[in-house]
């Protein structure tokens, strides 16, 4: 969780200034919010192919994205969506001003929130 707090934090930070780089840095923090929840709810089966690959692809995030989705709605599949768009579009592309981003960085941001909470929940 405090990659993913860092890097939502820094493409807060990035998007007016360089939105690409803003991209890439929400994108990291959505990819570190499913791989704590990957871990949070134990989805070993993809976690052991992750381990035997040595990294992380995004057939493994996918995947998780659609597990983790059946437990908490189709609001995290369409923010991992729209990060993986910045990711495509915004980074690697370049296509992206700061007005596209800021369109998703609600989504994006509610993602961090939610799972924040819900490890922190498991904490206390």
């Amino acid at each position: 969780m405090e990659l993913a707090l860092k890097y939502l934090e820094e493409g807060r930070r990035l998007i007016d200034r360089d939105p690409v780089q803003a991209s890439e840095k929400l994108y990291k923090a959505v990819e570190e919010v499913v791989k704590a929840l990957m871990m949070y709810y134990r989805l070993n089966d993809i976690l052991d192919r992750v381990n035997e690959r040595g990294r992380w692809t995004v057939t493994e995030l996918e995947k998780a994205v659609e597990t983790i989705s059946e437990r908490l709605g189709e609001w995290f599949r369409v923010a991992w969506d729209e990060a993986n768009y910045l990711h495509v579009w915004g980074f690697h592309e370049a296509k992206l001003d700061a007005d596209a981003i800021k369109v998703r960085q609600s989504n994006i941001e509610k993602m961090v929130k939610k799972t924040q909470e819900i490890i922190m929940s498991s904490i206390h």
